[in-house]
């Protein structure tokens, strides 16, 4: 089922911890941005109210949340109701797709990466970005799931798990960067991304179809 509530119920507090967290969430997008091709036609899934979508360029998206939905298009994006294991688009139509913390909230994995996979055209890429478990940061946020409005029932991942997970779904060419080095409260500028994982606590990963 999906975990809309907290994001129906929320919206404003959604909204406001990027604005709390500038400077991490403009590295986010500088990372992302990294992956995201020139040209092509994208979607999001799991496009939340479109903060990542609209400065990416992307005009597509998917969510179930209906107070998500109605934020998106506020900023002037298509949405589409669905879920990521279920997306009801039609087979090879997207040059790309854009995870961003999504694979936390997902029932299932590997149906949503199966048909993310579909819908891709055969040159297609998925991006995900999503906080390392064993980051930093990722620690945090474990520790403190019961208490978060957001991450209570969210499920954590490692970029070893998540590089698998694409591997077992036939995805090729996979490659990371990652960015937010050190705790939320000292990142007080747009960070640069490196290569690989294991030191920032974000992490952006590329796979071809």
């Amino acid at each position: 089922m999906a975990k809309t509530k907290p994001f129906d119920e929320h919206s404003e507090d959604y909204e406001k911890w990027f604005e709390t967290n500038k400077y991490a969430y403009l590295s986010e997008i500088k990372a992302l941005d990294h992956f995201i091709p020139e040209h092509g036609k994208g979607i999001e899934i799991g496009i939340g109210s479109g903060l990542f979508a609209q400065p990416l360029g992307i005009k597509n998206g998917i969510d179930p949340s209906p107070r998500m939905q109605k934020l998106a298009r506020e900023r002037g994006l298509s949405v589409y109701n669905g879920i990521a294991e279920n997306v009801p688009l039609e087979n090879n139509t997207f040059d790309y797709a854009l995870f961003v913390t999504t694979i936390c909230f997902v029932d299932d994995i590997e149906k949503s990466l199966k048909e993310v996979k579909r819908i891709l055209k055969p040159t297609g890429r998925i991006i995900i970005g999503f906080v390392d478990k064993n980051s930093r940061i990722g620690k945090i946020y474990q520790a403190n799931k019961e208490f978060s409005t957001f991450y209570k029932e969210a499920n954590f991942y490692s970029s070893e798990e998540v590089k698998a997970y694409l591997q077992n779904k036939g995805f090729r060419n996979i490659e990371f960067v990652q960015t937010l080095f050190g705790e939320l409260k000292s990142i007080t500028e747009v960070q640069d991304f490196r290569q690989g994982y294991g030191e920032g606590s974000f992490v952006v990963v590329k796979a071809e179809k």
